[in-house]
């Protein structure tokens, strides 16, 4: 849905909001203005995801290599109120992985 909204904001101009959304079996235009009003939104969060992704490199860099569930009690101890579902999100987007290590066996 979201890149047909997409799609809108970058040919309004050309057909008509209204049209664009009967063309690409939008149901409704006010869904549209609903998701321009919240731009500023996601522009927000994805810059806290990129602080994130910074804070979450350095603590890889100070720690081995740690995982989402270790990342995320140090935030958690830094003061952050996070979920470790968020960590691994921005980890997976960014390519980041902790050191995973084989067991050993007797």
């Amino acid at each position: 849905m979201t890149g047909r909204y997409r799609f809108i904001s970058e040919h309004h101009a050309l057909y008509g909001v209204a049209r664009l959304c009967r063309v690409l079996a939008v149901k409704r235009r006010q869904g549209y203005y609903e998701w321009l009003a919240a731009e500023p939104v996601r522009r927000a969060r994805e810059a806290d995801d990129e602080h994130l992704a910074q804070l979450i490199r350095q603590i890889q860099a100070d720690n081995r290599g740690y995982g989402s569930p270790r990342i995320t009690a140090e935030l958690r101890r830094r003061g952050l109120r996070i979920n470790r579902k968020r960590v691994e999100r921005v980890m997976r987007e960014r390519g980041l992985a902790g050191i995973t290590r084989r067991r050993r066996r007797s």
